[in-house]
């Protein structure tokens, strides 16, 4: 039998968490290097993955199957295509950067103060919800997948309401009330989702018998399986709504600017950089190959609901005070990019969408963090505190523009490629919807260039004048994420070539073909 490597991964960050939850109180710093080091494993298990997975071979890879609840069809199935490795990759990347931007986030408030932040907790948090991340991108029975699905609120629920953002302009009995909100708010929007998730996954297995990807593919290509119109409409409709939550696509995208902006930067990466990936990530996984003809039917009301994600996000984060709540409204029209790309149902599209998943979490990680650090030392999350950074803390403020000029998808980085590809798929397939998608480029560049000129620009404030310069551990956070969107940008070509295989069955799922455009005949 051989090494079962998915299971590895994503259960070495669990074996992670319970040994870092498990450290003594009074020893923080073996907590966290204890955190970091089983992330860093994880990493280079993810990368033996990523190394051995073959573009050109099966759909699904380092497959494993496993009999769990077998009255109930339940299987312990998992495997990894293109899109699932990629994203697979990318959140082992970004978690030991989330450790070590987050490394004083939850150390005490006072030196020998009774008031304490659990230290230990905070890292085995973020390394639980980095397991069930990992296994949901691995999952192909979704029945373990909807578990997973759900599950990770749970640490993500005491990260937000535990451990939030200590630069609160308002009293502590206000910090606080602000988190209840901010995280009791997220719960409630995704456990809605995932009880309408659960009607529909138990509607699939009543129709299909079975919870696996494998098995209801087969069935249905053999002819012995097919779903009456209706029935696959309502299935998709429980589906997607839960994704949709998760992503977040609009109007159901409230509770992420309030999570992203009480919860501590670090946090608020795991939260839009990682966890909602996994709500796109499964319209492709889920939405479409279980239920191709009724995700045709909705491209049209998705595509609006996107280009409204798009255009909206874009237009709050323009008049936005608060600089994480503006990085949160921008990655709401970011995550309509990625829906948009979804369902143009064009192989550009596709591509470019799981191009931007990935893209976005290494920009938004860069970006955010950055912000974290800029807040951490002003004490202060308003625009308007800050002026004439640049002066003081030249690397912070350049560090901060290239994670802006990122964000707003400047040639040259690597955000740029998969929004040129999102929007050459959308205006093959649908001109007047790539025209309009276009706008959330005019203004990401306003709300980007506006932040970086009243944050680093101009005179300096008296509250930043003695602001210290990123220091060696910010820098290694840092840095990292910099060169790679350098290098995506130029040289996108390893990341096309694994998603490319993965986004061909996808678009075969669906029986689409990319429109061939009109030549006129020579005269």
């Amino acid at each position: 039998m051989s090494f079962p490597l998915l299971t590895a991964t994503a259960a070495l960050p669990a074996i992670g968490a319970v040994a870092t939850a498990a450290v003594p109180a009074a020893r923080r710093t073996t907590a966290k290097w204890l955190a970091l080091l089983f992330s860093l494993a994880t990493l280079v298990l993810a990368g033996i993955a990523l190394a051995r997975f073959e573009p050109g071979g099966d759909r699904f890879q380092l497959t494993e199957s496993h009999a769990w609840i077998k009255d109930f069809g339940v299987r312990y199935e998992l495997g990894v295509d293109g899109i699932g490795v990629a994203l697979m990759a990318l959140t082992a990347l970004l978690i030991p950067f989330v450790i070590l931007a987050g490394w004083h986030d939850a150390d005490p408030l006072e030196t020998n103060s009774s008031r304490w932040r659990p230290t230990q907790g905070f890292f085995a948090l973020i390394l639980m919800v980095e397991a069930m991340v990992i296994l949901s991108f691995e999952a192909t029975d979704v029945f373990l997948f909807y578990i997973l699905f759900e599950a990770m609120l749970i640490p993500m629920y005491f990260l937000i309401g535990g451990f939030g953002d200590r630069a609160h302009t308002g009293s502590d009995e206000n910090a606080a009330a602000q988190r209840s909100y901010a995280a009791v708010k997220f719960l409630l929007y995704n456990l809605v989702g995932g009880l309408i998730m659960l009607a529909a996954v138990i509607g699939l297995y009543v129709v299909a018998g079975s919870f696996s990807l494998s098995e209801i593919a087969e069935a249905r290509a053999n002819g012995t399986f097919s779903m009456a119109t209706g029935t696959e409409r309502w299935l998709f409709l429980g589906f997607f709504f839960a994704f949709a939550v998760k992503a977040p696509l609009w109007p159901l995208h409230t509770w992420l600017p309030n999570a992203m902006g009480e919860a501590t930067a670090p946090v608020a990466v795991l939260i839009t950089a990682v966890v909602d990936k996994v709500g796109t990530f499964a319209m492709l996984r889920f939405c479409l190959q279980l239920f191709p003809e009724a995700s045709k039917w909705a491209t049209p009301v998705i595509l609006v609901l996107a280009l409204i994600s798009i255009v909206y996000g874009a237009l709050l984060a323009v008049g936005q005070r608060d600089i994480k709540r503006l990085i949160a409204y921008a990655s709401i029209s970011h995550f309509g990019f990625i829906i948009l790309g979804i369902f143009a149902m064009t192989s550009q599209g596709q591509s470019g969408a799981t191009l931007y998943m990935v893209n976005h979490g290494i920009s938004t990680a860069a970006l955010m963090l950055v912000a974290g650090f800029l807040i951490s030392r002003r004490g202060s999350r308003l625009i308007a505190d800050y002026g004439g950074v640049q002066k003081v803390a030249p690397v912070l403020a350049g560090t901060f523009l290239i994670g802006g000029l990122a964000t707003l998808s400047l040639p040259g980085l690597a955000p740029f490629v998969s929004e040129f590809l999102v929007l050459v798929g959308a205006f093959a397939a649908y001109p007047a919807v790539g025209i309009i998608a276009t706008t959330g480029i005019v203004l990401a560049a306003i709300y980007v260039l506006v932040l970086y000129q009243r944050t680093m620009t101009g005179p300096v404030k008296a509250e930043v004048q003695g602001m210290a310069d990123l220091k060696a551990r910010e820098l290694v956070v840092v840095v990292p994420l910099i060169a790679l969107l350098l290098f995506l940008g130029v040289y996108p070509k390893p990341l096309t070539d694994i998603v490319n295989p993965a986004v061909r069955h996808t678009m075969s799922d669906v029986q689409k073909k990319d429109p061939q455009p009109e030549v006129e005949a020579a005269k």
